[in-house]
C-alpha cells in the first residue's frame, strides 16, 4: 500500500470511517484521550504500514479526512491518555483498538496475554501497565463501499396480530443441510437458500428472529476449553456483521439474504446485545471501548471507579446514560434498518438498557430516544424484560411500542402440562394474553411474546425428555444454565425405546405447540421444535458449535419429523384463519357478540362456568376457554379450547347454547379422524388440547 500523504481536517460527523466517493472521513469519540493515531494496515491485516495522528478535535470527537483512501482499507486506532484505573481511565497506546463504528471486520481475536492493557500475573493485577504491542492479535476494521441494488424489494410489514416468530441461529440451521452448497452452509447465503426459505413458508412463519449476528468475540476461558461462543452474546462491533457468517467477507451477503426473505414475505428481526461488550470486567482484554474511553463507555462503581457495575452478569455494563454511548446505540439501530432493511430487534437484557442511576426507568433516555425516532418506531421492538441487577425483573413494565418475552407464559405452560397442582388460574391468565401484565397505556395482546422454549434453555423435545440439565460438555461442572426448568422425563431420563413414554412425550409436545399458537399474544417458536430437535439435555448450549446445536436434517425429513412439522403448520394456519385466536384487543368478558355469549369466558369440563371456589381448588386441572367474535358478515364465530393435562381421558361438554360445531384439531389424534361432537360432548384424551369451532349464522341483535 502506498503511503497516504494527504491528511485534511475532515468532519466530526458522521462517526466511523465513511467513504463519500472521493475519500474517507474518520471520526472517533473520546472525551478523555490526549492523542489519537489512525493505524493503516496491508491487505493481510498483519503489517502496520502507516500511522496518522488525527489532527482535529471537535466536541470530543477526533477526526481527519484522507482524500486518497479507498474502500477495503484496513485500519485500527491507538489512543493515548492516562492509565489510571482507580479513576476509571485505562488508556494504553500499545493496544490496537477496534473502531466502535466499524462496518466490517477482518480476522478474529488471537488470544494472548498481550491483548490486556495490564500485565497478566503481576502482583498489582489490573493496575500494572503492559507495554506489549498486540496489533497482530486484533481484528482489523475495513472501510466499506455501501452501494447495493435493492431493486423492487418490499418489506413485508406484517401486522403484529398476524406475526409468527421463529427463533434460529444462522449457522445452526444450515450447516448440515444436504441440499445447500457446502461453501454456503452456516452463512447468510445458506440462510437465504431456497430449501430453508421453503421450509419457513411451508410452516407459515412470518418473521425469523436471528440470534446475534453482530461481530462477536469468544471468551478466552471458553476457547481454552476447546469451545467457542456459538450464540454470539459477546458483541465487539455493533455495526459489523460477524465474519463467520460471510462466505466472501462482503456485507452485501446479508443484504441479499434479507432481500430474498422479504421476497418470500418473511421479516427479519435481529437479537441485539447493547447491554455489555466482549471486554468483560476490569480483568478482561482491551479490544475497543475500554481503551478508547473507559470512563465514558462503561458504568463504573461511583465509590471505586476501578470496578464495573455488573448488572448483566458478564463483567461490565454499557453506560447508555452517556449521550455519546446512547448515540452509538441509536446510530447502530438505524444503520441496520436503513442499510440492511431489517424489520425489528429483540433487545437482550432489555432492562439494562432502561437503567438510569436510580435503577430501571421506562422513561429512561434510551426508551425516550427510541420512542420518538421516526425510523425505529416503525419496526418491531421486543425486549427481554430482565437483567441481573437490583430490581431486574420488569415483565410488563416496558413502555408502549414494545413487546416483551413472557417467561411467565413459558413457565406456566410447562407446569400446566406437567400436571402441577394449582396452576390453572395462572395458566388461564397467560392464555388470555396476560392482560394482568400488559393491559395498560393502550398496549395490546401482541405485547406478550408467548413461547414454550427458546434458545436459552431446553428445546421443546428436551423439556419432555429430561428432568435435569446435562451441560457437562460445557466444561463448567454442570453448574451453568437454569437449574429449574419445570420439565419432566415421563419415566426415563433422555432417549428411550419405551413406546408408552414416547407417546406421552409426543402428545404433550403437540399440546404445548397448540398452547403457544392458540393463546392471545405473539407466538414464538424455537427453530427445530416443529420437528423435535434435541440438544441432548443441554439447556445452555451457548458454546456448542457442533452437533449439539446444529440441525440434523435427516431427522427433519424423517417420517416423524414431517408429521410433527405438518401438525405445527396446521396450528399456524388455524391461527391465521380465525381472528378469535389473535384478537387485537384484550378481552375481559364484557362484550357480547351474541346475547349470552361473551367475548371470553372460562368453563369446567361439564360446561358450567368456573366458580371462585373452583378457581381456588388446586386439584382441578381441566379447563375450557371459549372465545367469540362477530364477523363482518354478521355471523358469530365461537372457538372452544379444551385442555386436559391429566393422565386420564375426560368427556367435555361444550358450554350452552347447543350450536353446530366441529373439531378443528385434536393434539392427541393429529392424523386420525377428529372426535365427533355428539350431544355437545367431546372425548378429550389425556394430556391433549382440542380446538372446537361453533358458529351462529343469524344471531339475534
Amino acid at each position: 500500500m502506498a503511503l497516504l500523504s494527504k491528511v485534511w481536517p475532515g468532519s466530526p460527523y458522521p462517526l466511523g470511517a465513511n467513504w463519500d466517493g472521493k475519500g474517507v472521513n474518520f471520526a472517533l469519540f473520546s472525551a478523555h484521550a490526549e492523542k489519537v493515531e489512525l493505524c493503516l494496515f496491508d491487505r493481510s491485516g498483519m503489517h502496520e504500514e502507516q500511522r496518522i495522528q488525527l489532527p482535529e478535535y471537535t466536541d470530543e470527537v477526533w477526526h481527519c479526512y484522507l482524500p486518497d483512501a479507498r474502500p477495503n482499507l484496513l485500519y485500527g486506532y491507538r489512543v493515548y491518555g492516562p492509565f489510571d484505573p482507580a479513576n476509571g481511565n485505562r488508556f494504553n497506546p500499545n493496544k490496537l483498538l477496534i473502531d466502535p463504528y466499524a462496518k466490517s471486520l477482518q480476522g478474529r481475536i488471537r488470544w494472548s496475554d498481550a491483548i490486556y492493557s495490564y500485565r497478566i500475573g503481576s502482583p498489582r493485577a489490573d493496575l500494572a501497565f503492559d507495554r506489549r504491542d498486540d496489533a497482530r492479535q486484533i481484528p482489523k476494521c475495513r472501510v466499506i463501499e455501501t452501494a447495493f441494488t435493492w431493486g423492487e424489494e418490499r418489506r413485508p410489514r406484517t401486522s403484529w396480530e398476524e406475526t409468527i416468530i421463529y427463533e434460529l441461529h444462522v449457522r445452526g440451521i444450515s450447516v448440515r443441510h444436504p441440499e445447500i452448497d457446502p461453501a454456503h452452509r452456516g452463512t447468510f447465503s445458506g440462510l437465504a437458500s431456497p430449501p430453508l426459505i421453503d421450509h419457513l413458508i411451508e410452516l407459515g412463519i412470518t418473521a425469523i428472529e436471528l440470534l446475534p449476528i453482530h461481530a462477536t468475540a469468544d471468551e478466552r476461558q471458553v476457547q481454552e476449553r476447546g469451545l467457542g461462543n456459538y450464540w454470539g452474546y459477546n458483541t465487539i462491533g455493533f455495526f459489523a456483521p460477524d465474519p463467520r457468517f460471510l462466505t466472501t467477507g462482503s456485507i452485501a451477503e446479508f443484504k441479499t439474504a434479507v432481500k430474498r426473505l422479504h421476497d418470500a414475505g418473511i421479516e427479519v428481526i435481529l437479537d441485539v446485545v447493547y447491554n455489555h461488550t466482549a471486554e468483560g470486567s476490569e480483568f478482561g482484554p482491551t479490544l475497543s471501548f475500554r481503551g478508547l474511553d473507559n470512563a465514558s463507555y462503561y458504568r463504573l462503581v461511583p465509590e471505586n471507579r476501578r470496578h464495573y457495575i455488573n448488572d448483566t452478569g458478564t463483567g461490565n455494563t454499557l453506560n447508555l446514560s452517556h449521550p455519546r454511548v446512547l448515540q452509538m446505540v441509536m446510530d447502530s439501530l438505524r444503520y441496520w434498518v436503513t442499510s440492511f432493511h431489517v424489520d425489528g430487534f429483540r433487545f437482550d437484557l432489555g432492562v439494562t438498557l432502561g437503567r438510569e442511576a436510580h435503577g430501571f426507568d421506562p422513561g429512561s433516555g434510551f426508551f425516550d430516544a427510541l420512542r420518538q425516532d421516526p425510523i425505529l418506531t416503525r419496526v418491531k421492538l421486543i425486549s427481554e424484560p430482565w437483567d441481573l441487577g437490583p430490581g431486574g425483573y420488569q415483565l410488563g413494565h416496558h413502555p408502549p411500542g414494545f413487546a416483551e418475552w413472557n417467561d411467565r407464559f413459558r413457565d406456566s405452560t410447562r407446569r400446566f402440562w406437567r400436571g402441577d397442582a394449582g396452576e390453572r388460574p395462572e395458566f388461564a391468565a397467560r392464555l388470555a394474553g396476560s392482560s394482568d401484565l400488559f393491559d395498560r397505556q393502550a398496549r395490546h395482546p401482541w405485547a406478550s411474546v408467548n413461547y414454550a422454549a427458546s434458545h436459552d434453555g431446553f428445546t421443546l423435545a428436551d423439556i419432555l425428555s429430561y428432568s435435569h440439565r446435562h451441560n457437562e460438555a460445557n466444561g463448567e461442572d454442570n453448574n451453568d444454565g437454569a437449574g429449574e426448568n419445570f420439565s419432566a422425563n415421563w419415566g426415563v431420563e433422555g432417549p428411550t425405546p419405551d413406546k408408552s413414554i414416547l407417546e406421552t412425550r409426543a402428545r404433550i409436545q403437540r399440546a404445548m405447540l397448540a398452547t403457544v399458537m392458540f393463546a392471545h399474544g405473539t407466538p414464538m417458536l424455537l427453530g427445530g421444535d416443529e420437528w423435535g430437535r434435541t440438544q441432548g439435555g443441554n439447556n445452555n448450549a451457548y458454546c456448542q458449535d457442533n452437533e449439539t446445536s446444529w440441525w440434523d436434517w435427516s431427522r427433519v425429513n424423517s417420517a416423524q419429523g414431517r408429521e410433527l412439522r405438518s401438525f405445527a403448520a396446521r396450528l399456524i394456519a388455524l391461527r391465521q384463519e380465525h381472528t378469535a385466536l389473535r384478537s387485537r384487543h384484550f378481552l375481559h368478558g364484557l362484550r357480547e357478540p351474541a346475547p349470552g355469549i361473551f367475548d371470553i369466558a372460562w368453563f369446567e369440563a361439564n360446561g358450567g362456568m368456573i366458580s371462585e371456589d373452583s378457581w381456588k381448588n388446586p386439584e382441578i386441572r381441566l379447563l375450557c376457554l371459549r372465545r367469540a367474535t362477530r364477523n363482518a358478515d354478521g355471523t358469530v364465530s365461537i372457538l372452544n379450547l379444551l385442555l386436559n393435562p391429566t393422565s386420564e381421558d375426560h368427556f367435555f361438554r361444550l358450554p350452552d347454547p347447543v350450536l353446530p360445531a366441529r373439531v378443528l384439531v385434536d393434539s392427541a389424534r393429529p392424523e386420525a379422524g377428529e372426535p365427533a361432537v355428539n350431544d355437545n360432548k367431546i372425548d378429550v384424551l389425556s394430556r391433549s388440547a382440542v380446538l372446537v369451532y361453533a358458529w351462529l349464522e343469524n344471531p339475534p341483535q
